[in-house]
């Protein structure tokens, strides 16, 4: 993420860029994520307006660019040049194959993730009888035989019907796919704030406090909308908030406080960026193409206007195109 020191090495005047980059980026991370949260009780952010299917597709672009454009990129460089100690398979793509693990451990957390959830909230709906679904004949009070097919499933299930992963409510998955987001968001961001508080090059740091101010309020207002849908306590969703919110900023405090002895270009320090890199574009490559644009975008397409239809495609790419064109900054 951040270039070598070269000719514009200067550790007096990184130091106050850096300060500025922890403030001006924690403002637009605190942005990005709170918009979408605070905007739900407006009319135009509401979950079930259009409004708010424009910013969950938007997000879905920037997650989809994030992994493909930012993340895995930058795992490739990182670990070709780190002079792999694996001289047995000196062409093998470690990057992508540590992308491809994490991809895999997502689907597994995911749907491990998912049945957990699915078992609690049934638990917790089992105590309260629901009505069954059936038709009654008039008359004898014998089942028509038709109904055969509904007795003995809760009407909601019934009036709902498929909701994906068998009946698990809507809000069950936005948990379920809200932390995981979190988890492939905050892990690389962890490493965008180390970089840049290992640096010492202005000439570096300059155009990455705008960069990645941008960066991280995309990255917010994504995960805010997802947040927002999986119905979490006001308390939690403040605790994610700013978890996701800290955590670059933290990064660069961290990166000032071990600049003296941490050297970002050793081939142990790349190792671990580029795998770090590789697994967070695993996941986040699997969020957003399954959960987030399989699960949810193609959905809202096929049960929606053609006004929505096209806004919905306008935003997903508009979201990819931002944050592929910040790479050439960030």
């Amino acid at each position: 993420m951040v270039a070598g020191d070269g000719e514009c090495r200067d550790d007096e005047a990184a130091m106050p860029l850096k300060l500025a980059a922890i403030a001006a980026i924690l403002v637009s991370s605190i942005a990005g994520v709170a918009i979408p949260l605070a905007g739900r009780r407006r009319r135009f952010l509401r979950p079930d307006g259009g409004g708010f299917a424009f910013v969950k597709s938007f997000g879905a672009g920037v997650i989809l660019a994030t992994g493909f454009v930012h993340m895995l990129p930058e795992a490739t460089e990182s670990l070709a040049d780190a002079a792999m100690p694996v001289r047995a398979l000196p062409e093998f793509p470690f990057a992508g194959f540590a992308a491809m693990i994490a991809t895999l451990g997502t689907l597994v957390l995911d749907f491990v993730g998912t049945t957990f959830y699915e078992r609690e909230h049934g638990a917790e709906k089992g105590k309260q009888k629901e009505p069954r679904v059936g038709v009654w004949s008039q008359g004898n009070g014998e089942v028509d035989g038709n109904a055969m097919r509904t007795i003995g499933v809760p009407a909601r299930a019934a009036a709902h019907g498929e909701m994906g992963w068998g009946a698990v409510p809507s809000h069950v998955r936005h948990v379920v796919v809200s932390q995981i987001l979190e988890l492939g968001i905050v892990s690389h961001s962890v490493i965008i704030g180390l970089s840049l508080g290992v640096s010492r090059n202005p000439c570096t740091i300059r155009p990455l406090i705008a960069a990645l101010s941008f960066h991280q309020f995309f990255e917010g207002f994504a995960l805010g909308g997802y947040i927002s849908q999986a119905q979490f306590s006001s308390l939690k969703e403040t605790v994610m908030a700013c978890f996701f919110a800290l955590t670059t900023p933290g990064g660069i405090g961290l990166g000032l406080s071990v600049a003296s002895f941490y050297d970002p270009d050793s081939p142990a320090a790349m190792v671990a960026e580029g795998l770090l890199d590789s697994i967070s574009a695993g996941i986040l490559i699997y969020m957003a193409l399954v959960d987030l644009i399989a699960a949810d975008v193609l959905d809202r397409l096929k049960n929606s206007s053609i006004s929505l239809q096209v806004g919905t495609c306008v935003a997903l790419f508009s979201g990819a195109g931002l944050m592929s064109l910040l790479a050439l900054w960030a």
